[in-house]
């Protein structure tokens, strides 16, 4: 069983963990992808799809809709919910130039080797006119979400400050995965002929919270819904940013 448990840990570790279901705080962002980009019967690809969640959710907008994921297991079970599914690399998409009308990535790009090459074949797939929306974690939020490592052993869990210490210490502390500071993740997308048309940072869905005490989920919720309209959004918990892909 500790082998077991080992095992699952390094994995949630290196990939993150999908969502397992869909919930409010899912819902949400959602909306604000509809909400900046055009879905009806325009051609979507989700690269990072783990389970399919939000492949599935892009085909109420449109049947034109293909996802990427790394293992293959998530792969599978995502195929139940979305048929346009392949099993692949964000830094290597298996797909021609000019193609999509919509390029999606969930909390993905923090977990993947290279993020400059993923957004680079985001950008590749993506046609002119096209946009890129994607979710990253913000090195500002106070708690590491995608637990550490400490004395050789991985930690799941919500860690707080941990973002906020030196680079040098955070990396140590959380090698794998990344955190995005506004200039950090504006640099992804250099020379890429990508301009930016949104770029805020967002509060969680407190879902789970609001599972277990419905009052004061409702409470973080209003209180830090409000701050997203105000200099404190810097401190959400990730950046929603989309850009446009200029003419040829």
């Amino acid at each position: 069983m500790e082998c077991h448990q080992h095992a699952e840990g390094s994995k949630a570790a290196q990939r993150g963990l999908p969502s397992y279901v869909w919930r409010a705080g899912q819902e949400r962002r959602f909306r604000m992808v509809r909400r900046w980009t055009e879905l009806g019967g325009r051609r979507v690809l989700d690269v990072g799809s783990g389970l399919g969640m939000y492949t599935a959710a892009f085909l109420r907008e449109t049947e034109h809709v293909f996802g990427v994921e790394i293992e293959r297991e998530r792969a599978v079970e995502a195929q139940s919910r979305a048929k346009g599914m392949v099993q692949a690399v964000g830094e290597r998409l298996p797909f021609a130039e000019d193609v999509f009308d919509i390029v999606f990535s969930h909390e993905v790009l923090e977990h993947v080797e290279d993020d400059r090459a993923c957004v680079v074949e985001m950008a590749r797939v993506l046609r002119p006119g096209g946009r890129l929306a994607i979710f990253v974690p913000n090195r500002l939020y106070a708690f590491e979400t995608h637990g550490v490592f400490w004395r050789g052993r991985y930690h799941f869990g919500n860690i707080p400050l941990v973002n906020w210490l030196p680079t040098g210490l955070r990396d140590r502390l959380a090698p794998h995965v990344r955190a995005y500071t506004t200039p950090g993740l504006r640099s992804l997308l250099e020379g890429l002929n990508l301009s930016v048309v949104r770029h805020t940072q967002i509060y969680p869905g407190y879902d789970n919270i609001v599972a277990r005490s419905p009052t004061l989920g409702r409470v973080l919720r209003g209180l830090t819904y409000a701050l997203e309209r105000t200099i404190f959004r810097a401190f959400g918990l990730s950046h929603f940013l989309v850009a446009e892909k200029g003419g040829s």
